[in-house]
């Protein structure tokens, strides 16, 4: 094994190093806080003090406002070794500052005050399960700046190494993090709840023909490093949360998609990336015509080997997107507009925890819908907004019986796992509750509360109750008889769809349905009518067919469309969902090279799942995903582990 290099003198100041430190740490001096501590409680315009159950830290207390950060990245042993410097402000002078961590290594902990340099004591506290342990570390009112030295362990769940064969080019290996919802905590020692925000700068060092990205702008180009290695430095100027925070490594190329928007991606996969995000720059002005100005500089969007265990990840001014929306069509480019959107609901106006998702989430699929109809139409839009109405529908019906209160738009998540709270309510019922109050206020005022609601709360968290009250003050101007009216509150705090929901229609879909339902009475499926249908309709079809069907009857759709050799990830995936009940074995290769290639959790979920209930099923999932979940990330790892019973 090689042997690990030593990050000693990089950002801890007694070791002034010429070897690789001297610009570190003078960035370090010259961003060093001025000044000692007038005490006095924490508040002031635009703060928002929560408790979140999710986090150690102490906002109210010391809080942070600038990361400075070295990660030297080490694919042997794949660990990264880190030296994080905090900035903070400790305004009600107190002794302690807390982070959060989870399964990392502490090393070293140094204090800054008026340019002098003090080894800092610092504590682990009980480990809690999904949370970590707070990493407690003594301060004095005047210190300035914290640094911390640690290291990864096998523990950092936001990390995935993929070895070479994993990725699209088999030649280098690669790296990506996934920071939400509380996982920034096992890469970077950090405040991990969403409404702490702040700045950083980065150095990154990696092996020479691997090329480094993060959420953030690039400042200058790679140095070149003594032992086959190069120097990658960042800066993201706008404040952002801990979750926000995201680092890829791996053989990238680059494209232009315009002045201020490209693609990242592995060589083999770049071009026809580029090909389907080629109205990434129309999106952009679609929505800063609608909601104002984009604040991040740039957008790019890197494509992630197909582990990636979410369609992707709004990390600001880089997108991180799974391979499976490349479906050679541009039907599934509304994924980009979401992420986009999420420029200005989620990264820019970010729930203040995960209780409140909703608000990143629902008002995101809320801009994406005005993106998708401004763009290519109110009827491709309409189609979309029905198929998330019955994705919707199907997950309030599994839910409302045992757990309603996960069907509620603001929810309480204190002893549980973030992820549980990103279903398809917050996203879809958020959705349908905005669009609720743009039919009732009219698009011309719904449209300037949107402007101004993100202008007000630019760069600061925001609770469902503070949303709430904004809303009542721009719009419901106190009337609580239209509150009632418009069942606010039944929209928010209670389970289930009110009975106010917006009409959904789409007659495309419609006629989707229609097809399914003849085929169901007997008619071949040569004789539909199918010409030119989008993706969409593909889907609605599918889902409209009767389960089981006879294995005659799937292999006659086959022969018709060539479900089982589908190059369309979501249409593959929805037809293994039909074809598994039958018994249509002529997908159970094909199925098994796509749970082992794919590590989407919207795949993997129902197809593991249904697969599971078929003859002897169990068994077959269980080896196929012994195969399989090595090359999974841990995102995904918890979820289908969780459906199969699977013991480690």
């Amino acid at each position: 094994m090689k042997k690990i290099r030593s990050n000693q003198g990089r950002l801890f100041y007694p070791a002034l190093r010429p070897r690789r430190s001297a610009g570190l740490l003078l960035a370090l001096w010259l961003l060093a806080a001025a000044g000692g501590c007038a005490c006095r409680p924490r508040g002031g315009a635009g703060t928002v003090l929560v408790r979140d159950p999710h986090s150690f830290s102490r906002p109210g207390e010391a809080f942070v406002t600038h990361l400075t950060l070295f990660l030297d990245v080490d694919f042997d042993s794949r660990t990264i070794k880190g030296e994080a410097s905090w900035r903070i402000q400790n305004l009600s002078c107190s002794r302690e500052l807390r982070l959060d961590t989870r399964g990392l290594t502490i090393r070293r902990v140094q204090l800054l005050e008026e340019g002098r340099v003090s080894e800092g004591h610092f504590t682990l506290g009980e480990e809690m399960p999904l949370l970590g342990q707070p990493l407690v570390i003594g301060i004095e009112p005047g210190t300035e700046e914290v640094l911390i030295e640690y290291e990864t362990t096998g523990e950092a769940d936001a990390l995935q190494w993929l070895a070479p064969r994993q990725t699209a080019g088999k030649r280098h290996p690669f790296l990506f993090t996934q920071s939400q919802a509380i996982l920034a905590r096992t890469w970077i020692p950090c405040p991990d709840p969403p409404a702490v925000r702040f700045t950083y700068t980065a150095a990154v060092e990696v092996p020479a023909p691997l090329t480094a990205v993060m959420s953030a702008g690039r400042a200058a180009k790679p140095e070149a490093l003594p032992g086959g290695r190069k120097r990658y430095r960042f800066e993201m100027p706008q404040a952002v949360p801990s979750y926000l925070m995201a680092l890829a490594v791996g053989e990238l190329g680059f494209r232009a998609l315009g002045e201020r928007s490209g693609v990242y991606a592995e060589p083999s996969v770049l071009e026809s990336a580029a090909w389907e995000f080629a109205d990434t720059e129309k999106m952009m002005r679609a929505c800063e015509e609608l909601f104002g100005p984009y604040r991040w500089g740039r957008y790019d969007i890197l494509v992630l080997p197909p582990s990636f265990p979410f369609g992707g990840m709004e990390n600001p001014r880089l997108t991180f997107a799974t391979p499976t929306i490349l479906a050679g069509d541009r039907s599934l480019v509304a994924l980009v507009a979401h992420e986009l959107a999420h420029s200005w609901s989620g990264n820019l106006v970010t729930n203040a925890t995960w209780d409140d998702f909703w608000l990143n989430e629902g008002f995101t699929v809320y801009l994406e819908h005005r993106i998708m109809e401004r763009l290519y139409g109110k009827a491709y839009d309409e189609m979309l907004a029905r198929l998330g109405l019955d994705e919707l529908s199907n997950t309030i019906e599994e839910l409302i019986e045992d757990h309603p209160e996960d069907t509620h738009l603001k929810l309480d998540l204190a002893g549980r796992d973030p992820d549980d709270g990103m279903t398809d309510v917050a996203y879809e019922k958020g959705y349908l509750f905005l669009r609720m109050l743009e039919e009732a206020f009219g698009r011309e005022r719904w449209d300037a509360f949107l402007r101004a609601y993100f202008d007000r709360f630019s760069f600061q968290p925001m609770t469902t109750e503070g949303f709430l009250g904004f809303l009542d003050r721009e719009l419901l101007e106190g009337d609580r008889e239209l509150a009632e009216k418009l069942r606010l509150h039944a929209w928010v705090y209670g389970p289930g769809l009110p009975d106010n929901l917006p009409r959904v229609r789409s007659e495309a879909l419609e006629k989707a349905a229609a097809a399914a339902g003849y085929f169901a009475a007997g008619v071949s499926a040569a004789a539909l009518k199918t010409d030119g249908w989008t993706t969409h309709e593909w889907l609605h079809f599918l889902r409209h067919l009767p389960s089981p069907l006879a294995v005659d009857r799937l292999a006659d759709l086959d022969r018709a469309f060539g479900l089982t050799s589908s190059k369309n990830s979501e249409i593959l995936c929805q037809w293994f969902l039909v074809a598994l009940p039958g018994g249509y074995s002529p997908v159970m290769e094909p199925l098994e090279r796509f749970l082992v290639r794919v590590g989407r959790r919207k795949f993997l979920s129902p197809l593991y799942r249904e697969l599971a209930k078929t003859p002897g099923g169990l068994k077959r999932a269980r080896a196929i995903y012994a195969r399989a979940r090595p090359g999974y990330h841990p995102v995904a790892i918890g979820t289908i582990d969780g459906i199969l019973g699977w013991k480690d």
